[in-house]
């Protein structure tokens, strides 16, 4: 596609991977397409979609399914994610929920919220999720 000339060839590679996953998704009742491919430090790249159910909370985000595929793999050390949906005015980023598992695993991982037509924006996860709590606030010691 021509929105691929001068990006690194990895960049282009997870972009295209979530869109595929994207394919996959399991959205019976809002009809909202949403794939995510991760980037482990290796180089590894583990997919995921969304999968809804008729117990609406118990639906999990294509960033969450992505993150678990490879955890259960044994990766815990990721160096981008890139997300695709149907929206085609504006980019898909993830959901609360998704950043706050997302930032388990570190906070200076890209993130790469796309377009229908794979255009993107590169961000740290870090600003998608600012002041965060994470691993490192259960163990602080506090002072009372």
């Amino acid at each position: 596609p021509a929105w691929t000339n001068g990006i690194p060839d990895v960049i282009c590679s997870l972009v295209q991977k979530s869109q595929e996953a994207r394919n996959q998704a399991y959205c019976p009742y809002s009809n909202f397409r949403v794939g995510a491919a991760v980037l482990a430090s290796d180089g590894a790249v583990f997919t995921g979609c969304n999968v809804e159910n008729a117990s609406y909370p118990a639906g999990l985000c294509a960033e969450r399914t992505a993150i678990s595929k490879a955890v259960s793999e044994g990766y815990t050390s990721f160096k981008a994610i890139a997300i695709a949906s149907d929206l085609k005015d504006q980019f898909i980023f993830p959901c609360g929920v998704c950043r706050q598992f997302m930032r388990e695993f570190g906070l200076e991982w890209n993130v790469y919220p796309t377009k229908s037509d794979g255009s993107y924006r590169q961000m740290t996860l870090k600003e998608l999720l600012p002041h965060s709590f994470g691993p490192d606030d259960l163990s602080a010691r506090y002072n009372h």
